[in-house]
């Protein structure tokens, strides 16, 4: 089975892979102006979100295997790749697997340590909602706000709900009984010693912890060719709280 993917474009494919809970469509605007600077974009829904296959294996070992699949069917040969996130990370698990692959890499917002599990309140409120119940969107939204009080976060979440019977009955599209399973496989740290040595770029938030300063010796032990910068304004969602900045930061790396 092939990622579902939304390409557009002439030119360097560039995969862009989003975050937990996310799909393709959170990159839409992004995706249009990576094409109009000269890329072929390939916005993927990792498995288990959006409109890609459901598994129950949720591991970066599997989605590097989807990867791989995805460069091959399309026959992309080298490729550029934006990952945020989980997705960062699955493009970090990639890297140092796959490097012949690989050209430019953009890591957003992680790093390649361990995290704790930390999405439990997000969990909490997705696994309040009951669509036998919850059957229109509001209902949905009231049962999640429960849990999670902060609008920007709910919204996010809101994009993932469809309707699987048009008028009748709506669902998540991501996997949520799978990502359930195995949420313990999504902090997972890069093996010690593993490297890519191809040219590399990390993008943090300012206000977002996810990147400490005192986590700059492992990324570079990771990847030599690393270059560290940090986008204003921003949090963990640096490419949607500041477009512009990350936009910039990314095409000039990319294009260099």
């Amino acid at each position: 089975m092939v990622l579902h993917s939304v390409i557009q474009g002439e030119g360097k494919p560039l995969l862009i892979l989003h975050g937990y809970l996310g799909m393709s469509d959170n990159w839409k605007t992004l995706a249009g102006q990576y094409v109009a600077a000269g890329f072929q974009t390939h916005a993927l829904d990792m498995r288990n979100h959006g409109k890609s296959f459901h598994s129950d294996e949720f591991t970066y070992a599997a989605m590097v295997q989807d990867l791989v699949a995805y460069i091959n069917h399309y026959n992309l040969g080298k490729v550029d790749i934006i990952g945020h996130s989980m997705g960062g990370k699955a493009a970090m698990f990639f890297a140092v697997q796959h490097p012949e692959m690989l050209d430019r890499l953009v890591v957003a917002d992680i790093g390649p340590k361990y995290y704790a599990p930390h999405h439990q309140d997000v969990m909490a409120g997705l696994n309040a909602v009951d669509f036998s119940i919850h059957t229109d969107r509001a209902a949905v939204e009231a049962a999640i706000a429960n849990h999670i009080p902060d609008l920007g976060t709910r919204q996010f979440l809101l994009k993932s709900v469809y309707w699987v019977e048009p008028g009748k009955q709506l669902g998540f599209r991501f996997n949520l009984d799978s990502l359930n399973k195995n949420i313990e496989n999504i902090g997972k740290a890069l093996p010690e010693g593993a490297t890519f040595n191809g040219t590399t770029l990390f993008l943090r938030g300012d206000k977002s912890s996810y990147i400490k300063d005192e986590d700059f010796d492992l990324i570079k032990s990771h990847f030599p060719q690393v270059e560290i910068k940090e986008i204003k304004n921003s949090g963990h969602w640096l490419h949607a709280e500041n477009p512009k900045d990350f936009l910039a930061e990314t095409l000039e790396f990319l294009k260099a």
